[in-house]
């Protein structure tokens, strides 16, 4: 893999793709701590802004990318940095706000799941998307895992049979709240109005993004939370779990802040046999029988969230499968019927299309 990732990058030094200049909106959200390293070698697009008015977060970040250029206010920078790329890591209230100031500069954007707070901003992203014709990504740290696409192409396959059940299971024992690079994160996440929820939306759709993926648009949606910490987490329920029903399956899924350990484990079940796919394998079980399935590496171009988008922007191409903004709109529909469902103790029927 090095080898494969240092030859393409060699290629985008030698000149021989388009480059592309990327920059940052916001430090709030803490996923930007694993990403922003790599993002300061400039491959494979150039970092050329990152804006965040907290100056806690800015030596943080300066840590990491300290000969980057600093910005107070994110529209000075689209202004003066001019990027063809943003990756803005915010609260999810504040998506479609970054949508609408970048979409009419034809500045493509990426976001950390999900992808928006609500269904409703979620449908203008994507309405903003198609006017200016800009690329938005949500980006899932398991859309990187080759154990997705190694279990994906067994199910599809027919290995399986059938496929008709997923179980899927995310969460660990909760966010932190202490140090620079999490309590401002806590702040947001635990707060239902710039998270759109707490478990439910945090590790909802990773379970929602897997049942499209495997099973399409739901019927009908059904969610129940819990709130078994009140004293840490006051305002937003901490463990969530969805049924979605379709005319020959379902997908029972449950996201939590309440786990002894990190799960992101999916289960998916056909007539014939059964996948447990995890980061690190995929089991194939079928009867008494465990065996392990093969795992490809990914390609360098679908290895990373960067190094995709500008693959796709460079070939004119549409994102595609987990990250791409139709299967996103999708899930936030998905979470949105879950939250009426909660208000109302019923299941909630998806409108026809």
């Amino acid at each position: 893999m090095r080898k494969l990732l240092a030859c393409f990058w060699l290629c985008v030094s030698l000149g021989l793709a388009q480059s592309y200049k990327i920059a940052v909106i916001g430090l709030v959200h803490s996923h930007v701590w694993g990403h922003l390293g790599r993002m300061a070698s400039n491959q494979p697009a150039e970092l050329v802004g990152i804006a965040e008015p907290n100056a806690e977060l800015v030596a943080e970040a300066k840590k990491l990318a300290p000969n980057a250029r600093y910005f107070t206010d994110y529209r000075q920078m689209l202004e003066q940095a001019k990027p063809d790329i943003v990756w803005a890591f915010v609260e999810n209230n504040r998506h479609l706000e970054i949508v609408q100031a970048c979409a009419p500069r034809k500045i493509h954007v990426m976001f950390e799941k999900p992808l928006a707070a609500s269904h409703k901003e979620a449908l203008a992203i994507e309405q903003l998307a198609r006017k200016h014709g800009i690329q938005v990504m949500t980006n899932y740290q398991m859309a990187w895992w080759p154990t997705q696409y190694a279990a994906h192409q067994l199910a599809k396959s027919g290995e399986l049979g059938k496929v008709w059940r997923i179980h899927g299971i995310v969460g660990h024992g909760g966010p932190g709240s202490t140090g620079v690079r999490s309590k401002y994160f806590f702040e947001w996440l635990t707060d239902p109005v710039r998270n759109g929820g707490g478990a439910l939306v945090d590790f909802g759709c990773y379970n929602a993004l897997w049942a499209l993926w495997y099973l399409g648009r739901p019927a009908t949606v059904y969610a129940q939370v819990n709130r078994l910490q009140p004293e840490r987490f006051p305002k937003v329920e901490d463990h969530a779990t969805l049924v979605l029903t379709y005319p020959e399956g379902v997908a029972v899924l449950e996201g939590s802040w309440d786990l002894p350990r990190s799960f992101q484990d999916l289960e998916v079940f056909g007539r014939q046999g059964s996948l447990y796919v995890t980061r690190d394998r995929v089991e194939v079980r079928k009867g008494k029988e465990t065996t392990q399935a093969q795992v490809q590496p990914l390609p360098p171009e679908r290895a990373e969230p960067v190094a995709y988008l500008v693959h796709c922007l460079r070939n004119n191409r549409p994102l595609e499968g987990m990250v791409s903004l139709p299967m996103n709109v999708q899930v936030m529909e998905i979470l949105e019927a879950a939250k009426e469902s909660i208000k109302t103790g019923r299941a909630v029927r998806l409108p026809a299309r």
